[in-house]
């Protein structure tokens, strides 16, 4: 009878063999496992947005900007080769003590003291004085700067002050070629200059043109690009932030204000619009610590464009001259004349022998209109009338005694040493007593001396005329326009100017450094 016997596997050899069935069927299912295949992570990769890129404009005006480096005529220190300018720790050659061992030395080589080098005849020699003490200076890199080509046959601009009192010009291009330069003519007015390179070989140079800056906005995208800080070809990119900034550097000023850096360096330097066009040449920076801080000037395009076109013309500008001394009109002064607005320039005074003294103008007037077009104000008549072509006639309209009248003048030629106004008197040493107050005006006066005008004797510190500048010893010779010698002329002219309704009055005030206008309220008192 046979056995029959049963078999029983062990619950670990069950587990085993399903671990492995399992791993056979994933194996089969998936492949190699996830653990075992190798794993490689995508780089990052972001798709932005498209942003405008300065680099078209740059490509296309870089070879039209250069540097300018400028080189001067260095004198020696003293022509006089017996002259010294030693300083012995604040003390002179003559204060040394006598066994002072300088003293001792340049007693026995030579020196100020009247020894050899002193004694010598004017046909000997010593070493050092290679020519008989007429040495000569010689050339010196003295500033650099930037500028721009604006004609093919290699006309450059660049600022005045950057090639001013220099004696020989090198022009550094984009691609490091150097280039003998002449100068063809500078304006200090409105600091500009004009190069020309020595172009033997008749090359054509790339050149950029001068943008309508009138269509110029605030906001505008402009790219500046110079040699700051002598580094070579540099771009930087900014916005036109301001138009018409008067920054006190010339009776023309009309500036762009530029956010863009601009350094030492970038003057006489391009700032291009979008179009490769010149709408501004930079100029100045505002900058308490010398560096950029991101306010820039540039002068405009079409204040350049003239001025370069008559400096490649006849190497000069030709401007106009009225001859007039002029202040801005305040809201008070317009109210003490009678005026609606508070714009156009209001004459001091006229210089003598000028066209204007010529054509009538008086002080007190308000020149509000040259041949039809408002003048806003002082700045706008000198822009004005410099554009003006000498010899022209021109129609001004002048606000005088409370009504519109027309005057007639031929413009002048503005002369290198003609001045804006005429020399004041300065106030008398001794003035006499007899002192009289104007208390509702805050001050005292009494007689100037040579009978014009009454000087101030006091200012009350609290009062109107103070806070407008008033002081001790300034000379008031006229009240809203006429003159007057006294303090009962000044309350008649005043007590006339409130029948008419008047709640200021002008007064005409010379001081040491001129005469000016300013307007005090009278309806007090």
């Amino acid at each position: 009878m046979s056995k029959q016997v049963s078999f029983r596997p062990s619950f670990k050899t069950v587990l085993k063999t399903s671990t492995v069935a399992g791993l056979a069927a994933l194996m089969l299912a998936t492949g190699i496992p996830a653990q075992v295949a190798q794993s490689f992570a995508e780089p990052v990769k972001v798709t932005a947005p498209q942003v405008a890129s300065f680099g078209d404009v740059v490509d296309a005006v870089s070879p039209a900007v250069v540097s300018v480096r400028v080189q001067s005529d260095v004198k020696p220190v003293s022509d006089d080769s017996n002259s010294f300018g030693f300083n012995f720790g604040g003390r002179g050659f003559d204060d040394l003590p006598d066994d002072h061992p300088l003293k001792r030395f340049f007693r026995e080589f030579g020196g100020p003291d009247g020894g050899p080098r002193a004694d010598r005849g004017p046909g000997q020699r010593q070493f050092g004085d290679k020519d008989g003490g007429k040495r000569k200076g010689h050339l010196r890199p003295t500033s650099q700067g930037s500028g721009f080509f604006i004609s093919e046959d290699g006309y450059i601009v660049t600022n005045n002050h950057v090639v001013d009192d220099g004696a020989a010009f090198t022009i550094i291009m984009n691609d490091g070629t150097e280039l003998d330069a002449k100068l063809v003519g500078k304006d200090s007015r409105t600091d500009l200059a004009v190069l020309k390179v020595d172009n033997k070989d008749n090359r054509k140079f790339t050149y950029v043109t001068f943008a309508d800056d009138s269509k110029v906005r605030v906001g505008d995208w402009v790219v500046a690009v110079g040699n700051p800080f002598g580094l070579g070809g540099t771009v930087t990119a900014g916005i036109i932030s301001a138009r018409g900034r008067d920054i006190g550097s010339g009776p023309y000023d009309d500036y762009l204000q530029i956010d863009a850096a601009v350094n030492r360096g970038n003057s006489g330097g391009p700032a291009f619009d979008l179009n490769g066009q010149v709408v501004g040449i930079n100029t100045a920076i505002f900058s308490p610590s010398g560096g950029n801080v991101g306010i820039a000037f540039a002068i405009p395009a079409s204040v350049a464009k003239d001025v370069v076109s008559d400096l490649m013309k006849d190497g000069k500008v030709d401007r106009g001259w009225l001859g007039v001394q002029i202040q801005p009109v305040t809201k008070d002064i317009a109210e003490s004349l009678g005026l609606a607005e508070a714009q156009g320039a209001l004459v001091v005074e006229p210089q003598a022998g000028s066209p204007g003294e010529k054509a009538g103008i008086k002080k007190g007037d308000v020149i509000t209109a040259l041949d039809g077009d408002t003048i806003k104000d002082p700045r706008d008549l000198a822009k004005r009338v410099a554009a003006v072509k000498p010899g022209t006639n021109v129609e001004l309209s002048v606000w005088r005694n409370g009504k519109s009248e027309t005057v007639k003048v031929d413009i002048a030629k503005l002369e290198a040493d003609k001045q804006a106004s005429s020399e004041q008197q300065s106030a008398p040493d001794q003035q006499p007593s007899a002192q009289e107050e104007l208390a509702s005006l805050g001050i005292s006066v009494i007689p100037s001396e040579d009978g014009n005008g009454v000087t101030v004797a006091a200012v009350d510190p609290d009062s109107d005329a103070s806070d407008r500048g008033l002081k001790e010893g300034d000379r008031i010779t006229s009240v809203n326009n006429q003159e007057i010698k006294s303090a009962d002329e000044i309350t008649k002219v005043i007590e006339q100017a409130r029948k008419d309704g008047r709640s200021k009055a002008l007064f005409q005030v010379e001081t040491d450094n001129g005469s000016r206008f300013l307007a005090l309220p009278i309806d007090q008192g």
